[in-house]
């Protein structure tokens, strides 16, 4: 007897990314739309006081190496999309809506190409909407419906916000 896989939706973030683009065209002419991401890898738990201490260094080093000397964003009275490239139990993304939604943005999308149904549903009740195009019943991770889910490089984002 012959085990049968489902196919994975997403041959890899780019392909994700199209999908997810193409679920948000209804933001597309929003006046001041801003879009934010979230930084690959979520926060294991294990000993929290040096988690929180080597992840906060590792965000500052990002927000240095991709902002530069670009003044903070202001996101107050503007429609915020905040994307990541899905979410597992959605905890990484609820600490960002809470920064977020302490810097009064008339509106607060959460934008992901793939979600656990719990997670989504709890986000809904913390933002304005939220867009994601896959649902599965039986969800497990986040890679598994990537056929490519390599980490992003900062050379990779570097490029990428360079390009727009």
């Amino acid at each position: 007897m012959a085990i049968t896989r489902e196919p994975i939706p997403y041959a890899d973030r780019c392909a994700a990314g199209r999908t997810l683009a193409s679920a948000l065209a209804t933001y597309r002419d929003t006046p001041g739309l801003l879009v934010l991401a979230l930084p690959r890898g979520g926060v294991p738990a294990a000993d929290i006081d040096t988690v929180l201490q080597r992840e906060r260094a590792e965000l500052m080093r990002r927000e240095q190496a991709y902002r530069g000397n670009r003044p903070p964003l202001q996101l107050a009275g503007r429609t915020v999309l905040l994307v990541d490239d899905g979410l597992a139990t959605g905890a990484t993304m609820e600490v960002a809506v809470q920064v977020l939604r302490a810097m009064s943005p008339a509106k607060l999308v959460v934008a992901v190409p793939v979600a656990a149904p719990d997670a989504a549903a709890r986000l809904r009740g913390l933002v304005d909407d939220v867009i994601c195009p896959l649902l599965p019943e039986h969800f497990r991770a986040v890679g598994l419906w990537y056929r490519d889910f390599s980490q992003t490089t900062d050379d990779e984002v570097l490029t990428l916000l360079g390009a727009h």
